[in-house]
């Protein structure tokens, strides 16, 4: 039996409030002497139910060696922030006493992925049903943002524009190189994993209004293809739930300052989008196959080869996308006083460079696994650096 209701859906997204936000940051289990993946979810999860913050913050997700934190809604960026801050600060100090690290790469890169549990829910057990190989493949780690965005249209209208910079979004936190002992080549390797592999998954179709979303949704369901809205995957898709666009395309990042750094920048974005949508200025959209192309770049070189600049059809450096988003979202930023802050070199590079210098991969880990305790683990990220 389908348990999406389109219609309240469509109610909370018209009582939503513009820009109030949301963030989920996923961090691997691990064992703190061998940095192993271990299955300890529900273990945290039980003692997380003592600490009155970390009873609703903490979730799961597929594998038992994984668990989610949330800040709940805030009234903007800034009050979310906070309250992730708070709410990792606690989950980090709960995990240590458990004596459980916390890894904030988008892959474990050792890890057998034939070897993790999934958690005992009746959600994944019905996504490893319907997925099989493809659901215990997928052994990765992201991070969301929820923008509150008001009017179902709007919201709709709102994803289609994002739709021309998620891959660049992809290559700015691109952080998952290595898999299986190796490097994978890639820089982001968890996008290759899951959003090429699960089905509705990766940059949807535009839409344009929400009577056309609606009724893709209903014949998903009438098709039995799926039977709660959480099997549709897409990189951007309306929270139905929530009244929010959720930007869901991203790796976890390393370091706390950078996570912050990118959610910012996310919900620059999507005030932004909001405001061409407004004013009737959005660019013509471009089809799903030219995305793609802007995709496998950001999969394959990250921030290190070139995109391409779509409208034009040129190539320029994938580096200078942060740049491009922060002059395309200058005025949003002004009005909402978002400040973006981001590394000279994202997660990818970071940990190739130190490969590089000669280290081991599990010494790169390790080093990984340090820096990203010591920046989650504080209330705040004043003084922090990102190497």
């Amino acid at each position: 039996m389908s348990v999406i209701d389109l219609e309240n859906g469509r109610v909370s997204l018209e009582e939503s409030a513009d820009f109030t936000v949301g963030i989920e940051e996923e961090f691997a289990l691990l064992d703190s002497a061998c940095l192993d993946l271990v299955p300890r979810y529900e273990e945290l999860r039980d003692a997380a139910q003592s600490d009155e913050l970390l009873a609703v913050s903490v979730a799961g997700e597929l594998i038992a060696s994984e668990i989610e934190i949330r800040s709940g809604r805030g009234e903007d960026v800034h009050a979310a922030i906070a309250a992730q801050r708070e709410a990792r600060r606690r989950l980090f100090a709960l995990a240590a006493t458990h004596g459980v690290r916390l890894g904030a790469t988008a892959t474990h890169p050792w890890a057998d992925y034939r070897q993790q549990q999934i958690i005992d829910t009746e959600h994944y057990h019905r996504v490893e049903d319907g997925l099989q190989y493809v659901a215990r493949r997928n052994n990765t780690f992201s991070v969301h943002v929820h923008v509150g965005i008001r009017g179902a249209d709007r919201a709709i209208k709102v994803c289609d524009r994002l739709r021309h910079v998620l891959p660049e979004l992809l290559a700015i936190s691109a952080n998952s190189p290595f898999l299986e002992g190796n490097d994978s080549g890639l820089h982001s390797v968890r996008s290759q994993i899951f959003t090429k592999s699960f089905p509705r998954c990766g940059i949807p179709d535009p839409f344009h209004d929400w009577a056309a979303f609606a009724q893709y949704v209903d014949f998903l369901v009438t098709t039995r293809s799926i039977v709660e809205y959480t099997q549709v995957w897409w990189s951007v898709r309306p929270h139905l739930s929530f009244g929010t666009v959720e930007v869901r395309i991203c790796d976890v990042q390393s370091t706390a300052a950078e996570s912050e750094g990118l959610v910012n920048l996310i919900v620059a974005c999507v005030a932004q989008a909001a405001r061409e949508v407004d004013e009737r200025r959005t660019p013509p959209e471009l089809p799903s196959r030219l995305l793609e192309e802007n995709v496998w770049r950001a999969i394959r070189y990250g921030l290190d080869g070139q995109l391409l600049d779509l409208h034009r059809a040129e190539p320029y450096p994938a580096r200078a996308a942060i740049e491009r988003l922060l002059d395309w979202t200058e005025e949003s930023r002004r009005e909402l006083a978002i400040e973006v802050q981001l590394p000279d070199a994202n997660g990818a590079q970071r940990q190739r460079a130190l490969l590089a210098d000669g280290m081991t991969l599990s010494e790169v880990y390790a080093a990984t696994v340090d820096a990203t305790q010591a920046t989650y683990s504080q209330g705040t990220t004043s003084g922090a650096e990102v190497n």
